[in-house]
């Protein structure tokens, strides 16, 4: 199925326009783990309607564990929010379960893609729609539209496809939800380079073209950063730095910590990088 050109520039106009209203807000949460470990204290975003939301931080900062809050996934792992809210398009969301987040429009793409091994590429497809019934055949051939290897792939075992294969068919699935929020968690981890920029090519025309909100949690900075319209910094479950993506790309903090850049653009090395680590400004 081809999306029409007419909605295709519709959406488009509507998303390059003026920012919606917050889709999904999360208010001053604290998470924690095992009922002993805290993760995140007090953080705050917001992601407006028709947005790309980039959410940035090293390992351990609790970004992962932002996405895993606002898709219900937390008791999964012995998680809990023990203060602080979560909206929804204005809903409180804070303790609904995980399923009725999605038929609410909330689709997560965890990393690592856990696809399911054993089933078909269609097969993957057809699960993501398990909230709305059985999907039709024009919810299949709009993903095989934006996907197509994954139309060549169709009747292939999931198990047997590439790691980047295997990324669009984890994005495809999510999308079989009709989700108004996708969230990426790590959609570059593993990929080749030109495999990078193929992914975030497509998240960009989604949301481009379907008028589909992204929250994309990444460490690949640069590469987020370049599809993003805004952007937030985590250390340690808390917020350091937020501000419209150009903005963030040309801080000379988010430069030299997180792009690797010093003051003059040049790349800086791996031991300055670390040294840089230890003396960042905003902590």
């Amino acid at each position: 199925m081809t999306v029409p050109t007419e909605d295709k520039e519709r959406v488009a106009g509507e998303h390059n326009a003026v920012p919606g209203h917050s889709l999904l807000t999360i208010n001053n949460i604290e998470v924690i783990y095992d009922e002993v470990i805290l993760v995140l204290r007090g953080l705050s975003l917001a992601v407006p309607e028709g947005s790309i939301v980039a959410l940035l931080g090293s390992n351990g900062a609790g970004k992962s564990t932002t996405l895993k809050a606002a898709s219900g996934l937390l008791p999964t792992e012995h998680g809990e929010i023990t203060d602080g809210s979560i909206t929804f398009e204005g809903r409180d969301i804070t303790h609904l379960d995980a399923a009725e987040r999605v038929k609410l429009g909330i689709s997560l793409c965890m990393e690592g893609r856990h696809v399911f091994e054993h089933l078909t590429t269609q097969e993957n497809l057809v699960a993501g729609a398990y909230t709305r019934g059985r999907p039709s055949r024009e919810d299949l051939d709009l993903v095989y539209e934006y996907f197509p290897r994954l139309g060549d792939l169709r009747s292939r075992t999931a198990g047997f496809l590439s790691g980047g294969e295997q990324q669009m068919l984890a994005i495809g699935r999510a999308l079989m939800a009709k989700p108004k929020l996708l969230m990426l968690d790590e959609p570059s981890l593993g990929l080749a380079p030109l495999l990078v920029q193929e992914i975030f090519g497509y998240i960009e025309r989604l949301n481009a073209e379907l008028g589909t909100t992204v929250l994309v949690v990444e460490q690949n900075a640069n590469r987020a950063l370049d599809v993003a319209h805004h952007g937030y910094i985590m250390e340690q479950g808390r917020l350091v730095l937020e501000g419209p993506a150009a903005e963030l790309t040309d801080n000379p903090d988010v430069k030299e910590f997180y792009l690797g850049l010093g003051e003059e653009g040049a790349r800086k090395s791996y031991r300055d990088v670390k040294h840089y680590k230890r003396r960042k400004r905003w902590l």
